[in-house]
């Protein structure tokens, strides 16, 4: 007599097989990839007898949205997936999140391999898997995905539903999670299968995208002191922007302390002049605002203009041609779930059943769609899963697999334990 397989056994092999198959997809964020991977886990699930809903995503309608969380890169379609393993509905619902978007892959000579070819390697002694998106976040989608397969092949009865939701467009705004809760999509708690090193984040901190626009005045080089360098009036803005990021970091909110930079202000690009022997007369500098827990985007938005103004206004130049403000692409509120939630509970007890160990509960210091999950749809949502943030979108991106294999029988516990 064969014994029925048991919830937790995860099969490890076929786990990490899907995994480099989804690192082989190059689904940067905006290309046809992003939705090729869409389509792919769609397929997947459907042929592991999964409830499947595949939807293309209306995108112009979605950017009509007055809630509409931005984005950064173009996209004229996307595809929602979404995967249930049911329950008998006398039971809560859990939604496991994770988005298969990626980044670019930057200088692909940084890398020691073909960044969209999945390797092992060894990271600090411990078994990886390297390949751009392997820890932010395919590893949390495969580890889900694992955990789902393992309780539906146990044949254990649920009460609650398992939804397993693959989004798009979560590196640069929110599309694919913003678009679920449009297509009604709900539930009892989420988990986000983001890396946390196997922690639980059940906040974070908003980033809002912003463009600075400074004029001045062009002259030939030799002449230079009749003109006004950008440069040169960019100097004490950018000042002023490091001033207001140490005040605005002074007194966080005690789920960030764990942080040296709880609301980083970065500037990520800047772009002046157009020829070497002229006095430059534009520049635009893009940058990311942080946004406290608790506090509103409008609120952040409204702080970085008056700091910006007060600074133009000391200088002579600036205050008749002031710095102009756009607040474009991705637009990351902050969120908080309660502390009380079950989410978080939940989550941390069956982490404690199987790794024997208690976790640390933080707050993240970047977006996430926790704050539309939670913002937007009313469900308490936490992010727990495989790897770091400090691997994520460098070169040689990596994941350890023990933590790929440990997160896996954690979501299985945690499916039996909310669902069960």
């Amino acid at each position: 007599m064969t014994t029925p397989p048991e919830y937790r056994d995860i099969d490890d092999g076929r786990m990490l097989a899907d995994l480099e198959e989804l690192c082989g997809i190059p689904s940067i964020s905006g290309s046809p990839a992003e939705i090729e991977i869409q389509r792919h886990l769609a397929r997947a699930w459907r042929g592991e007898g999964l409830t499947v809903d595949e939807w293309d995503i209306d995108v112009e309608a979605m950017t009509r949205d007055p809630e509409f969380p931005g984005m950064e890169v173009p996209r004229r379609a996307a595809v929602g997936v979404t995967a249930t393993l049911a329950g008998d509905g006398t039971g809560p619902t859990l939604l496991l999140n994770g988005h298969t978007d990626v980044v670019p892959p930057g200088d692909v000579n940084a890398w020691s391999g073909d960044p969209f070819e999945p390797r092992r390697m060894a990271v600090d002694g411990d078994e990886c898997l390297v390949a751009r998106g392997s820890c932010d976040m395919k590893a949390g989608v495969a580890a889900m995905w694992a955990a789902v397969r393992a309780v539906k092949a146990s044949g254990l009865p649920l009460r609650g539903n398992v939804i397993m939701a693959a989004v798009s467009g979560e590196e640069d705004g929110g599309l694919g999670t913003f678009a679920l809760l449009r297509h009604g999509v709900t539930a009892d708690m989420c988990v986000i299968t983001e890396p946390t090193e196997l922690d639980i984040i059940p906040a974070n901190g908003g980033a809002l995208t912003f463009r600075l626009t400074v004029r001045g005045l062009a002259k030939h080089a030799s002449r230079r002191t009749e003109g006004v360098s950008v440069i040169e009036k960019f100097m004490p803005i950018m000042a002023a922007l490091q001033e207001f990021e140490l005040r605005r970091n002074a007194n966080v909110d005690p789920l960030m302390q764990r942080w040296a930079l709880a609301y980083p202000l970065s500037i990520g690009t800047i772009q002046a002049g157009d020829w070497p022997s002229s006095v430059p007369d534009l520049l635009t500098a893009e940058g990311r605002l942080g946004v406290a827990l608790g506090e509103t985007a409008q609120s952040a938005r409204e702080e970085l203009e008056a700091a910006i103004a007060q600074a133009c206004a000391q200088d002579s130049w600036l205050a008749d041609h002031p710095v102009e403000v756009t607040w474009w692409g991705g637009q990351f509120a902050s969120g908080r779930t309660p502390d009380d939630s079950t989410a978080i509970s939940a989550t941390r007890q069956a982490h404690r059943t199987i790794a024997g160990t208690d976790l640390e509960v933080y707050g993240g210091p970047y977006g996430s769609d926790l704050r539309l999950l939670w913002g937007l749809g009313g469900i308490p949502t936490v992010q727990y899963g495989p790897g770091g943030a400090n691997a994520a979108h460098g070169p040689d991106e990596w994941v350890a697999i023990e933590e790929i294999r440990t997160s896996a029988r954690v979501l299985a516990q945690l499916i039996v334990d909310v669902c069960g």
